[in-house]
């Protein structure tokens, strides 16, 4: 009797642990090799760490040579969800902060004074720290954030940050919001899943998917260079998602490659935790000391004194040759071992350098300095291209363009795997596209709506709003997860006229948000403008641009009513 072929999925299901295995176990070897070759062994773990990835991809594609066509579709039905998110919330995270302003209105203030007394400003947060906190920080204002941001720990658990007037050195009012910095930032690397790093591993997962994607999509899309310029509006909904597809592809190719290797470069010690072993056994701290300059030391337990900062950051100055501090931290307040941490800004860099200087509170005197060694500069640097907080408007709008362009990439190859298989599959009575279909619009359209319900929420909600033991912030996320759930729920029960309902939905929403921002807060689109808001008055215009944008889709997406019609009994009748 012939045996049957192992299902391809089932191989797949195998080859993603072996590959993982496989890097791992090199990693550890190659950083072994190049410690005992001479490399500094902070340098050497990172550099084995990082062509782990490489190593994992190549595994990936080797073992799927023959069937790359296949990988590539079935990678993209399964994961394209959480890529789209991914995708959707990390180009949204490019101006975080100026959504921010937007959710937070008591943060729509004039730019900071360029000289701050960081003596006065201990001075002024001093009260609000506890007696017993381990350390306090202060974020100074950049010229996208205007305000000081105050935050301490007192036990295991932070403090929320608090913000600052930065000319008046006053607490500003609670925002009750997370802001886009607090919920679409983290959501973009960690899906808000924190138990056991969950959504990091996710999301790490979903990124070696993406990588395989975009290498396969080259090798197996033969003519895909000459097609380039292909782009055909006018014919079928299946043809022009493919020649969209396509387009975005392999113009958006270089970024999207990029920016999804140094999103997981950034996570090297999550997705290699065991990096570390093969050169300084179980000691990580001794690792995490070398490699990212991390000092301590313990608390005297007498009474201590805090010197001048602002002497700190003069010398911290000199130190650095002009460069100043994004942040200062003080450990142990009011101990006689307290001592204060400076970090250098990045702010016009490239590479999120980890320079840090630490000062004995009392006497001023450096305890300790740090500089990044070369290839640790290297993974720096590829964390900057990735994060963009350097200043440079022209690249951030790029990077944003970019982004939307990874967006419609994912969001046609639904598309374009929906018409190639609706007839087909209409006919034999399977229920593939109702799946995937419901997958699809939930994590396209759906993910747009549960947005512009975050926004809605922020600018509805009470400011003392809460509910059981949810304070505001914690009901705007849930009108995000609740309101998405119910686009999943509502493609599934439309089938595919569910792409036009929600489309229509979108173009609604996002005028909604900008009337509600208008009557909340009063500043209007014109006022706005006048006074030189430019984050408020943008954020208004990006939402009256999507709104057109989603009418349009919705009038190229319009379904004959027959064919609705024989979806949405698809879609209820099909069986999973």
């Amino acid at each position: 009797m012939q045996r049957k072929p192992t299902p391809r999925l089932l191989l797949l299901l195998a080859a993603v642990p072996g590959a993982y295995l496989l890097s791992a176990l090199a990693v550890g070897g190659i950083g072994a090799a190049l410690a005992w070759a001479g490399l500094a062994r902070p340098e050497a773990v990172v550099l084995g760490a990082m062509l782990g990835f490489v190593i994992c991809l190549t595994a990936l594609l080797w073992g799927y040579r023959t069937a790359l066509g296949w990988l590539h579709t079935w990678a993209g039905v399964a994961l394209g969800g959480v890529l789209f998110a991914v995708f959707w919330m990390g180009t949204l995270s490019v101006f975080d902060r100026e959504i921010d302003r937007w959710m937070m209105p008591a943060t729509r203030l004039q730019p900071a004074p360029p000289q701050l007394s960081l003596d006065r400003i201990a001075a002024a947060v001093k009260p609000a720290v506890p007696a017993k906190a381990s350390q306090w920080r202060v974020d100074l204002p950049t010229d996208r954030v205007p305000v000081l941001r105050f935050t301490y720990k007192a036990g295991a658990d932070e403090a929320p940050v608090r913000q600052l007037d930065p000319a008046l050195l006053t607490l500003l009012p609670e925002p009750g919001s997370l802001g886009a910095s607090g919920f679409i930032f983290p959501f973009h690397y960690g899906l808000h899943l924190k138990w056991l790093d969950l959504g990091k591993w996710i999301v790490g997962l979903a990124g070696m998917a993406m990588l395989v994607l975009l290498v396969s999509g080259v090798i197996i899309h033969k003519k895909i260079f000459v097609q380039l310029f292909t782009f055909r509006p006018h014919k079928s909904l299946q043809r022009s998602s493919l020649d969209l597809h396509n387009l975005t592809g392999v113009l958006g190719l270089p970024f999207h490659f990029l920016i999804t290797l140094s999103g997981l470069i950034i996570f090297i010690t999550i997705y290699y935790p065991q990096a570390h072993t093969s050169v300084y056994g179980d000691n990580k701290a001794a690792f995490s000391a070398e490699a990212y300059g991390k000092f301590s030391r313990p608390k005297a337990k007498a009474p201590g004194t805090l010197g001048s900062i602002d002497a700190m950051v003069a010398r911290a100055e000199q130190e650095w040759a002009g460069g100043r501090p994004y942040f200062v931290r003080v450990w142990h307040p009011g101990d006689a071992n307290s001592y204060v941490e400076l970090r250098r800004s990045y702010a016009h860099d490239v590479t999120m350098n980890l320079d840090q200087i630490y000062f004995d509170a009392a006497s001023g005197a450096i305890l300790n300095r740090f500089e990044a060694g070369p290839v640790m500069s290297v993974q720096r640097f590829i964390s900057g291209m990735h994060f963009i907080q350097f200043e440079h408007w022209p690249l951030r709008w790029l990077y944003f363009l970019a982004g939307l362009s990874g967006c419609v990439l994912i969001a046609t190859g639904f598309l374009f795997w929906l018409e190639a298989r609706r007839a087909r599959h209409a006919k034999r009575g399977l229920a593939g596209v109702r799946v995937v279909e419901g997958i699809a619009v939930g994590s396209v359209t759906g993910i747009l709506i549960a947005t512009l319900a975050l926004f809605a929420a922020n600018r509805l909600l009470p400011a003392n709003a809460s509910l059981a033991s949810a304070d505001r912030a914690s009901l705007e996320m849930w009108a995000f997860f609740l309101t998405w759930l119910a686009t999943l729920a509502h493609a599934w029960m439309r089938g595919r006229a569910a792409w036009r309902d929600q489309a229509w939905i979108i173009c609604a929403g996002a005028l909604a948000c900008v009337a509600l921002n208008a009557i909340t807060t009063g500043d209007h689109l014109l006022r706005t403008i006048v006074a030189g808001l430019w984050a408020v008055a943008g954020m208004d215009l990006m939402l009256m641009l999507v709104a057109a944008l989603a009418a349009l889709a919705a009038w190229r997406l319009r379904v004959p009513a027959g064919a609705a019609r024989a979806s949405a009994s698809i879609a209820l009748e099909g069986s999973p």
